[in-house]
């Protein structure tokens, strides 16, 4: 396969697009913002069962929703991200400040070609009893 352009490729373009991914969604305050431009495009779109929005400031919405609803915790990936073209799945869980993991799921991010999120299909395979 050859390489006509300087886009990372292979594996290092998915690892660092999760990267990024996990930052945003672990960033809270002032660096929110900046986080979520990092890892996503400017009309990214991001749905799950309980959430379907696009851009910058409704994603930082859904992010900011998440750590009101969960104080202190913080996502972490489970596994490595596996990636084909534009495409990257990665596992994820949810930690408790008492190391606990109640919410883990998996997602699928489509990439632009400077390797931020155009999109997310998130999936949930572990969540709190109602």
């Amino acid at each position: 396969m050859t390489q006509t352009d300087t886009r990372q490729t292979g594996t290092e373009r998915y690892a660092d697009a999760v990267v990024r991914y996990f930052a945003a969604w672990n960033a809270s305050g002032g660096g929110a913002a900046e986080a979520v431009a990092a890892a996503f495009t400017e009309d990214a779109t991001y749905t799950d069962p309980f959430s379907d929005v696009a851009g910058h400031e409704q994603l930082a919405a859904v992010i900011a929703g998440t750590h009101a609803q969960f104080p202190g915790f913080v996502f972490r990936p489970l596994g490595e991200p596996d990636g084909h073209h534009d495409l990257v799945r990665f596992g994820w869980e949810l930690v408790a400040p008492d190391g606990s993991a109640p919410v883990a799921g998996f997602d699928v991010a489509t990439l632009a070609a400077d390797g931020r999120i155009r999109s997310v299909s998130g999936f949930l395979d572990r969540v709190p009893a109602a």
